[in-house]
């Protein structure tokens, strides 16, 4: 399933997360609970970050695909362009052997961690990127 790319926000740093919002997969994911802030493992689900597309891919035909060089970026150094942008996120999560899907019903305005991981309503963990 194609998801639009406004509908997502991929966020740099040495653990990057993908934030999803009014995505397909919402209901097959598990509830995330994190109330130390640590992100447990989404069993079951992969995640494939490339350049112009990234898969999210979860047991049995649960998944989607991202566009994801015209999706948003923030974070990291250089954040002047998308492109850079988007291959930096994908060089994140290969480092990181993964990253952190968040799946929401709207993307939030501000990004407050301590928010998303308790608010009860978020879906996810973090994903590894297959071997």
């Amino acid at each position: 399933m194609l998801l639009d790319p406004e509908n997502t926000l991929f966020v740099r740093g040495a653990t990057p997360v993908l934030l999803l919002a009014d995505a397909p997969v919402h209901d097959a994911l598990p509830l995330l609970a994190a109330p130390d802030g640590a992100v447990p493992r989404c069993e079951g689900w992969g995640i494939v970050p490339r350049l112009t597309l990234c898969v999210v891919d979860g047991p049995g035909d649960h998944g989607l695909v991202v566009p994801a060089l015209a999706a948003p970026v923030v974070g990291g150094p250089d954040e002047a362009g998308a492109s850079g942008g988007m291959a930096d996120w994908c060089e994140d999560a290969e480092q990181a052997g993964g990253a952190v899907v968040l799946s929401l019903d709207q993307l939030p305005d501000v990004l407050d961690w301590s928010a998303l991981l308790s608010s009860g309503t978020v879906r996810g963990g973090f994903m590894p990127v297959p071997a």
